[in-house]
This record gives structure tokens, sequence and C-alpha cells, in this order.
């Protein structure tokens, strides 16, 4: 088959090969026969040119002016892992996990995905690109690629360019572009099975891969199809022992001591072993009654017998929770996918994908645990205008269900106080089926006698999402059935007439059991969520080049693009109406075009000159229009330096201006429903406390109303972690100034080694962010700014009768800005030993110098939080030693995390008791504590994990061949350090508890 793109150099191909699949897709190694004379190919020689992205010419991270960093196929396959995502975070250090099945058990919606994102600025910031190609969203929440979407045995390779990258490839390119790279030159079939699972049980996952290509008509044509599909079986809270510890960590400043809970409160941990630790709830299937500080006598359900020794022994007689949490969540993707080239003429050629996927993933979780107090949000089902705020409400006294023992003991405020796990309703789960279409078509050819090139082409996608929620309630129809009566002869009903009307069965809520189907069936609710999003797009371009200079040829590439997105979200009638457990998710519709403008050229400067061997110049725009309100037209540009002073050593910079745009649901969403967990800054109030922002919590009319009425009134913190987050139709896109400085090293003296670093530096102003929990109560209670109605962030603090927070709401702001700072290094060295095989070095590390969000408050200082080394390592690293000897091949592979400190807002809080201890001390008083403790759970060591893999390949016939693999990942079962704040107690950047994992499996071909 003839190939056209073979006159443009150096830039000019590398945007091209930015729009169209076909120029990614062909090496030179590997190229098909062509359908020219011998003559011909003589006469069509290449010309020696670099091209950052889709070439004739093998590419590398060494000698362009774009940090670059790559992972082959057959890197891919020796990790042995099915999901790509684990695949790329585990082996490119400048990535991280943003979705996982591992981290994404309580999403409202994310369960199932898998994305990444780059310099941990967030997947919006990352552009996902196949074969050079924006394709559609995977998620409502974002502009999210999910890679298991993408069928593993067709990839090729997957490359990462840092930096911001817009005025290449659009919007969202902020922090770089992860480009998926799909097979283009197969011939033949090949049908993978691997299957592997952990040594310690659980985590098993299992791979089936068919790959078909052939040329055709006389090698006019290519046809290739792929298939795939990917099962993970999942890891549970009993698949590990570490899960199964209860435990509930603090930091006593009184005692200064690390404290863990236990069945006599929080004891410092040096006067306790682990087996007093115990964190439970008091959401029992039997239910709680009476559960009030007011009330001496509280009751509890030992199955159907009740007893009266509630009060004070919650973590004896409660429920360990953790137990339905899953520490993986299973997952099921089937994918397929046909490629199609044909030369229609010797001048002109078509081509077109298809990738379609199908995932399923099923989240298996707790039955509802509900208290009298829990407050939802209604709406009316048709304007979607909110209405008031509905809980169950208190069991009242008259209650035909309420046992004689619980009344006469004298309840509170004549009212009972309950919490209850409804088991009888069933488990919740989300079960989310999820359904992906991407689809471009194009023809590719060449102008002005072969001198430039065009291609015109265009794409659509389109993805759903079925998400079915099961066994929530109806928080109406639960407080309708609390209202109950017994008439005279003996018949219990509810006592509202209209929801007697509808079938309304009264409610019992006394023992394990007592809620029969009947009544379960009343207040049980399974919403349903429908995503559909779409995009379609059009683009084209001409690339060439425009006149000679004498160090080469100044080449360019000329085009535009439109696109078109829309997402539509529709949700079942109960959610429509709201009032029920489950995050309330708005209906709402939203569609997004852009028409974009594109240059891009590429200026050789010098060559064999004295002190510049090579000295090249890339400059490009991209202009864009928005139809959105506040965003118009932006443009979006870069400038890059090449210098090669001589051969073998070289300095590289570029400068980059990014733009992202709102998405739809950052500009669109009404307020969606979710949690947070944050700790009230009013917590502890008393008349008297002098606590940060209490002088103004004292204010709030629930609390102040308490005190006026108890003057030894304390405040204890009971919030129900809601936080729902909206979007803001006044946002504007946010902007990126990226700078990367670098040096490649090759040196004469040894040979194939080859090393770079790179500095880089991304600036991001305006950025799309959300406020946290904790700095919205700041800017409303702790901060110069007026506490009241006046001030917004207090406006999105709601708070019920006993002064608890029910509801944060978390709207999308420009913020000031984000900064991430840091420099990469990848090395590799090849050394040939003859008969003995060849041995190959890859290393990838990265650096994190700082990472941060600053926002100015209402008060106009500014408030900063610091990520770099809290909660994720400043530090991470990958390499691999690589052994071939003909037909066998061996990988060593080690990850390496540096230290880090869990919490910032844990240290700094560390931080204050300390200096609030040496002033006691100072003052020379008696709980001067001489020797505080240390945080516990804050300080971690660097990680290691080592993998070793082994394939080896059998010929079967002259055209038929069997390749046998296996393999260990985390030979050394390393799980990490007690993590009390992750999953199971793991922290997920150590693999979340799966430990070693063996693998094997088969590959046929012929």
């Amino acid at each position: 088959m003839r190939n056209l793109l073979t006159k443009p150099c150096a830039i000019a191909l590398a945007v091209a090969s930015g729009f169209s699949q076909h120029a990614f897709a062909n090496e030179a190694e590997i190229a098909r026969p062509a359908n020219t004379t011998p003559a011909a190919n003589e006469q069509t020689e290449e010309p020696e040119k670099i091209v950052v992205t889709g070439s004739r010419i093998k590419r590398d991270s060494f000698s362009i002016p774009t940090p670059l960093v790559t992972m082959d196929r057959e890197a891919i396959a020796d990790t042995g892992l099915t999901n790509l995502s684990d695949i790329l975070v585990d082996n490119m250090p400048a990535l991280s996990e943003s979705i996982g099945n591992t981290t994404s058990q309580s999403s409202v919606s994310a369960t199932g995905l898998s994305t990444v994102q780059l310099r941990d600025l967030g997947a919006n910031r990352t552009l996902t690109l196949i074969d050079g190609r924006r394709v559609v969203s995977n998620s409502y929440s974002g502009n999210y690629v999910s890679l298991n979407t993408i069928p593993s045995g067709m990839v090729e390779r997957v490359e990462i360019i840092s930096g911001g990258a817009s005025a290449t490839y659009g919007a969202d390119a902020v922090a770089g572009v992860v480009n998926i790279i799909t097979q283009s030159k197969k011939e033949g079939f090949d049908f993978k099975a691997n299957t592997g699972e952990t040594t310690d049980g659980g985590g098993k996952e299992f791979t089936l891969d068919l790959n078909y290509g052939t040329s055709f008509a006389e090698d006019r044509g290519y046809a290739y199809f792929s298939a795939n599909w990917d099962r993970d079986f999942g890891m549970t809270f009993y698949d590990r022992k570490r899960a199964q510890i209860e435990d509930s960590y603090d930091y006593d400043p009184d005692r200064m001591c690390n404290v863990m809970q236990t069945a006599d409160g929080d004891q410092c941990m040096r006067d306790i072993t682990q087996a007093d630790w115990v964190s439970k709830s008091d959401g029992i299937p039997g239910g709680v009654f009476l559960e009030n500080s007011r009330n001496d006598t509280q009751f509890w359900y030992d199955g159907q017998t009740l007893r009266d020794d509630w009060k004070g022994n919650e973590e004896i007689y409660g429920i360990n929770s953790n137990q339905y949490v899953m520490l993986d969540v299973p997952s099921d993707n089937v994918s397929a996918a046909v490629k199609i080239d044909y030369d229609l003429t010797d001048d002109v050629m078509f081509y077109a994908q298809v990738q379609y996927s199908e995932s399923g993933s099923f989240n298996n979780k707790s039955p509802e645990d509900e208290y009298e107090g829990a407050y939802v949000p209604r709406y009316d089902p048709t304007t979607g205008e909110p209405l008031a705020d509905v809980a169950p409400g208190y069991i009242p006294i008259d209650n035909p269900y309420v046992p004689q023992e619980i009344l006469d003991a004298n309840p509170y405020k004549d009212r009972i106080y309950w919490d209850r796990r409804f088991s009888e309703v069933g488990n919740i789960s989300t079960d989310n089926t999820r359904k992906t279409i991407r689809s471009w078509a194009g023809l590719q050819g060449t102008l002005f006698n072969d001198e430039w090139d065009w291609d015109l082409s265009a794409s659509y996608g389109r993805f759903t999402q079925h998400q079915i929620r099961s066994n929530e309630l109806n928080t109406v129809k639960l407080n309708q059935a609390l209202q109950a009566e017994e008439l005279a002869d003996g018949t219990i009903q509810c006592i509202d007439e209209a929801a007697r009307a509808e079938g309304c069965v009264p409610i019992n809520l006394f023992g394990e059991g007592s809620i029969t189907e009947e009544m379960a069936a009343w207040i049980r609710t399974n919403p349903i969520i429908d995503t559909e999003i779409k995009q379609y797009g059009v683009v084209g371009y001409v690339a060439g080049d425009l006149f000679e200079l004498p160090a080469g040829s100044v080449s360019a590439v000329f085009g535009g693009e439109h696109r078109k997105d829309s997402q539509d979200l529709s949700t079942s009638d109960d959610m429509k109406a709201g009032g029920i457990t489950f995050n309330y998710v708005p209906n709402f519709y939203g569609e997004v075009e852009v028409y974009e403008a594109f240059a891009e050229l590429a200026i050789p400067l010098l060559k064999d000159a004295p002190l510049a061997k090579n000295l090249s110049a890339e400059t490009s725009l991209r202009l864009a229009n928005y139809s959105m309100e506040n965003v118009n037209t932006v443009a979006s540009y870069k400038l890059g330096v090449f210098w090669e002073p001589i051969e073998g050593y070289a300095f590289r910079a570029n400068y980059a201006r990014a733009q992202r745009a709102p998405t739809i649901t950052e500009l669109m969403s009404p307020p969606r429903g979710d949690y947070d967990s944050y700790d009230d800054i009013c917590d502890g109030l008393t008349a008297t406390s002098t606590k940060a922002g209490h002088d103004n919590c004292r204010k709030e009319p629930t609390l102040a109303a308490q005190l006026a009425a108890d003057p030894n009134f304390e405040f204890s913190d009971e919030n129900n972690s809601y936080s729902p987050g909206a979007g803001n139709e006044n946002l504007k896109e946010e902007t990126a100034d990226t700078y990367t400085f670098g040096v490649t090293v090759a040196p004469a003296f040894l040979e194939n080694f080859n090393l770079a670093v790179d500095y880089y530096d991304i600036a991001i102003v305006d950025a799309i962010s959300q406020i946290s929990n904790e700095n919205i109560m700041r800017e409303c209670y702790d901060s110069e700014a007026a506490w009241g109605e006046d001030n917004v962030f207090c406006n999105d603090i709601t708070r019920n009768s006993e002064g608890n927070i029910i509801k944060i709401l978390q709207r999308q702001y420009n913020l000031d800005e984000l900064t991430a700072r840091g420099y990469d290094v990848v090395a590799q060295y090849k050394l040939d030993l003859d008969n003995l095989g060849q041995l190959s070095f890859k290393l990838d590390y990265n650096h994190v110098i700082e990472n941060s969000q600053t926002y100015e408050g209402l008060d106009g200082s500014l408030v900063t939080s610091h990520y770099a080394g809290y909660g994720s390592s400043k530090d991470k690293a990958s390499m691999s030693l690589t052994w071939r000897n003909d037909n066998l091949r061996i990988r060593w592979r080690t990850n390496y995390l540096g230290s880090f400190k869990a919490s910032q807002s844990l240290e700094e809080d560390y931080q204050e008791y300390i200096a609030e201890n040496d002033a006691r001390c100072e003052a020379g008083e008696d709980t001067c504590i001489s020797n505080p403790e240390k945080l516990a759970y804050q300080d971690y060591g660097s990680f290691l994990k080592h993998s070793l893999s082994a394939s080896y390949t059998m010929s079967l016939g002259e055209q038929s061949q069997l390749r046998v693999f296996g393999g260990v990942n985390n030979v050394f079962d390393n799980k990490g350090d007690f993590y009390p704040y992750g999953r199971g107690n793991y922290y997920s950047a150590y693999g979340g508890g799966a430990g070693r994992y063996v693998y094997v499996g088969a590959q046929y071909s012929f």
C-alpha cells in the first residue's frame, strides 16, 4: 500500500499526525508493501527529519523540543495487567490515577471508570487522545476518557507529551497529552488469553484478545480488526485481614498523645494494643432508640431482644460498616474495533475507524443506614424548583409499634430518636452499563505535484450510561410510614389519608426482621440515571514546505476544526422529585460548539555550524471560538527551541499558553448530590469556647437558641457529610502558562545510551475548581469578612434544628491559581552481549517541587493549599531491566515511591497543639506535657515494588507461532505500611492491598 505522508517535514508532520490516525499508525520498520514500482520507491526517498508525532522515522524523547515519554506494546504486555490505566500509572511516573476500581466505591456515577491525570492536575486537564484524535467523553462529570473502553490488544504504544499542548491539540491539554496509538501494521491472526490472581486471594483478572490484520485488493487496502474481553473479579473486605482491623485514629491535644477509639473512649495508643481498637456504627439492623445525650436510658435490639444498655456501649454492640465496602469493584469490559485504509487513486486514500465498547460494573454496598434527622432535598418534578428538605423524622411517642419499655423511659421531648440499618430492604447496589462508539473517516491526499499533503475527516462519538441504584429509601414515604395509628379493631394504618390512598404501609423499626416485605416495598426506591454524550467533529489541514533556508526547509501546517459536544442527563421520576436517600442528580441538557483555526511552523535556523550542530525552532497558534457566553474567542500558542551545540548533547525549551474552557457540567449543572467528609468548625462550641470561628458560630440561630436554653450546652458535630456540587454559569476559561527546560545527552563514547532531564513549570490562573468544605466554613466563620446572609459562603451552609450541618454547597469558581513544578528524568541504555543476547535498561523518574492551589478569600487574603508531599509522594520512579536472547525475554521491573506526609491539615493542627503546649509549659501550668508524642500515621517512608516477567516464543510451523508468558508482580508482597485514611487501611498508590499478583498466559499467532 502506498504511503502518502512522506514530503512534509518536522512540525508539519507533527501537527498533521495529530489529526490523522493513518499518519500515527505507520513506522518505517514495518511499513506494508507499497503499491508502486521499484523505481518509484527509489525516487521517494524520505528526508532525514525528526517528527514529533507519527513518522516513518522512529521517534524518541531525546531529539525533539517537546518532552516525551513512551511505553511500547512489549512493555505493556510484560506487566501482566489487563487495565490500561493501571499499566500506565505503574510505569509512567508523571501519571497518576484519577478514577479507578479501587478509588470510586462511593462515587455517584464514576464506579467502573478508569481515567488518568498528568501532574496531579485532574483528568479534565489531561487530554487523552486515540490515534491523535479527540474522542467522546465517558462521564458527565468532565472530559474523561475511560481507558478500559480501548481494546488493550489493539494498543501499539502510549505516548505522553508533557506541558501545555493546547496550541496543537486544542482545549484540555493544559497538563499535557496522553496519546493511545493503536496498531495499523499487523498482518495475520493472533489470539491471546491470560489470567492472574493475588496470592492472598481476590483480585482475579481474566482477559481474551483477538486481532487480525490483512492487506487486500493487491495491497491497495488494509483492514484490521481487534476484539477484547477483560474481567476484573474485584476484591472484598473479607479478602484482606488488614481491612478487617477497626480503627478510628486521632491526636489528643490535651494528653499530647496519639489516640485510638476503644470501647472505653479514645485511649493513648501507647497504653493499649490493637485488640482494643474499635470503630463501629450505630446503624445496626435491629435499630438504636433514644440515642441522645438527654436520654439516660438508650435502647437497642440484639436480634429481636430489646436491651437498655446502649448508652456508652456503641463500640461494643455496634456494627463494623466497613464490611460492606469493596476494596476493588468488579468490572466487565468488552470492546471491538475495525480500521480500514484504501487507496482510491494514486493520490487519494480513504481511511476509517470504528471502535465500540461496552463496560459494566456492579458495586454491592451496605443496606441504607438512616436516622431521624437525615435531611434530603426535594424538588418540583416538573419545574425542578427546590422544595423544603425532608427528613424521616422522629418516631412519634404514640406510634403503636413503640415498645412500652421505651415509653416508660420518659423519652426526651416525648419523641423517639432512632438509627437503623434497613437490612430488610436489601443491600444498596450501583449497577452501571456503559456503551461507547467512536468513529471517524476521511480522505488523505497530495497537492502541488505531491509537495503538500491534505487531510479532511469527520468524526462521531456517542457514549451512554445506564445506572440503576437499587434499594435506596424514599424518605417522604418513610416519614409517612412512621406517622401511624392503631384503630379500634387493632389495625395499624398510616395517619395521612392521601398516603393511604397511594398504598402507604406503616412501618415497624423495632427489632431485626421487623420490617415486612410489604413495608419494605413501600419505602424502597430504585432510582435510574441515564446519560447520553455526543460529539461531532470535522477537521481539515494542509501540510508542506513553505520555502528553503540555508539550514533546511521551513515546514508548515494550516488547518481548521469544528466540534460540537452535547450532554443529556435524564433520571427516573423518583430522582426528579428528590426526597430519597440517594444523591440527587438533576436533569439537564447542554451543548457547546467550537470553531478553531490552527497553524504551526518548523524553522531550521542553523545546521552543522560552530556550536550549532542543529538549531531549530517550532511555533504554533490556535484560535478557538466557543459558544459559551463568557469564553468566546481564545488563543493558545507555543514556541519551542531545540539546540544541539555538538553532536549528542542538546538543550530544549518550550513556552506554551494553554486554555481550558469549562465543561458542560461545570458551566450548567444544577446542584448534584455528593458526600464529602469534614469536621464542623463549630464542633465543641460552648458559651465561652475560644476556638477559631466560634465567635461567629455563636451567632447561628440554632446554636444560639441551645446556648440560651442551657448555659452548659456543648455542641457535638454530627454532620451528614452532604456536599452537593453545582455548576456556575459565570465561569470563564482557565489559562495556563507552561515552561519546560531540558537537556538531552547521547554521548558517542557510550553507544545506545540516552538521557533526558526536563524541568516543568505550570501555572494555571482562573483555574476552575471547587473550594473545600473546610475553606467554605473558614470563609463564613473565621475570616475578616462579615458573617451572615451577605457572606456568599455562609449562604452555602445549611444547618438543621439541632445545629448540625446537613448541606454544604460546593460551587465551581475561577480560583486564583493552580501551580505544578517539578522535573522528569528519562534514561535508556542498550548493551549488546553478542551470543548472550541484549540487555536493555529504562528509567523514568518524576520529582514534584510544588503542587498547590491558591484562591483569594472574601477578606482579600490568599489561601493556599499545598499538596506536594502531602497525601502523595514527591518522588516516583519506574525502572526496568530486560534481557533478550532469541525468542526468550525476561524483564525485571522496580517501582519506587518516595516518602510523604499523610495530611497537611493534620500537620498544621499538630503544630498548633505543640505551640499551645509550649505556652502551657512556659507558664508553668500543670497541664503541660513535657514529652509530647509525634504524630502517628503521618510520616511514610519510601516504597519499593519489584516485578518479574518472562515470555518465550516458539515456532509451530512456517506461518504460526506460540508465545507463552507469565510473571509475578510485587514479588515480595509489599503492601506498604498501615494507612488508616485509605480503603481497607491501605494506601491506593501502594496497590490498595492487592499485594503479590501472579499471572500466566499464551498467545497463538498465524
